[in-house]
């Protein structure tokens, strides 16, 4: 989920329907800002808490390649916006989902602790910039346009990322139960309402198909989560959300034991998923690179993804900067 786009790309490859929650392995919660409360074992609660994955050990095959702050901390801090089930959410106050997971077995390679924070999802490239994370996984797309720090309107609005590609994801459009409105495409909402989560790369999709919807426009209606955009169409003041196909299939199961929304059309246009990083943080771009190269070349990369029921959007190698 940058100033200016989430997840993905804009609309829609084919990718296996996501299925039933699994309880993610041990997360250990921490805190973010005043809002949380540290209880006697060192973990945390509160609206901010996260997850953190394995422990320091400079035994691990990466460790020795982390820059000396990241060695020294035992920590690398992890930007998320954990209301993106299956990608991240939260269980009992912890986060859990596909990237907490991943998390993990990198964490294994690196020897480091990866600690998850919930935050705003258009507000994670900032906090990369201002060092309060060090880098996102939250879901996020790999496009030029955050790799150069440009808006929608290829305005430059910050100095950019570098991405570590993880994942691959096509998008979708949630619709209510029976798509009483027979949207098929997204030429068919053409004139109507839409909902979508601010700050994505759905947002500039629907912007631009409202550019294409000339004289009939298009009712854009953002919200700061997906969940807010979800509660919209099932209440049906919007006739779609535009969403991941990973997570738009793991909502339509989900909700309302799948009585509230369904794809509808198909899903299209792949794109990467990638770890952010400044761009002023190369050598920990690299290592993250080679330890997510470790992972799908030994198998906890691909356990991962069998477990959320997501591997169809598998990858072989992880690039850097492979979106377009």
């Amino acid at each position: 989920m940058t100033a200016g786009s989430p997840r993905c790309s804009t609309p829609l490859t084919r990718l296996t329907a996501v299925a039933a929650l699994a309880v993610a392995g041990a997360l250990v919660l921490t805190g973010c800002g005043d809002q949380t409360k540290k209880d006697d074992s060192g973990s945390s609660s509160g609206g901010s808490s996260g997850g953190t994955s394995s422990t320091s050990t400079s035994a691990a095959p990466f460790f020795a390649k982390l820059p000396k702050k990241f060695q020294d901390a035992g920590v690398i801090k992890v930007g998320t916006d954990a209301s993106y089930a299956p990608m991240e959410q939260t269980s009992n106050g912890k986060i859990i989902g596909i990237d907490p997971d991943i998390g993990a077995a990198l964490a294994k390679q690196l020897g480091v602790k990866l600690e998850f924070t919930n935050g705003q999802f258009d507000g994670l490239i900032t906090s990369l910039y201002t060092g309060r994370e060090d880098i996102v996984m939250s879901a996020m797309s790999d496009t030029k346009d955050r790799q150069q720090g440009l808006d929608d309107k290829g305005k430059k609005t910050g100095k950019g990322v570098d991405f570590v590609d993880y994942y691959m994801s096509g998008s979708s459009l949630l619709v209510q139960k029976g798509n009483p409105k027979n949207i098929s495409s997204l030429a068919d909402v053409c004139g109507k309402t839409v909902a979508v989560q601010r700050g994505t790369i759905y947002e500039d999709a629907f912007k631009k198909q409202k550019t294409a919807c000339g004289s009939k426009g298009l009712n854009i209606q953002a919200f700061d989560t997906d969940a807010e955009a979800q509660t919209r169409v099932k209440a049906g003041g919007a006739v779609a959300d535009l969403n991941d196909t990973p997570v738009a299939a793991y909502i339509a199961q989900k909700s309302g034991n799948g009585k509230d929304f369904q794809i509808a059309g198909s899903p299209a246009d792949a794109g990467p998923f990638g770890i952010a990083l400044d761009k002023s943080n190369s050598q920990l771009r690299d290592v993250l690179q080679q330890a997510m190269n470790a992972i799908i070349q030994d198998g906890s990369y691909a356990q991962v993804l069998h477990k959320w029921n997501a591997d169809s959007g598998a990858i072989k190698t992880a690039a850097i900067n492979g979106g377009s």
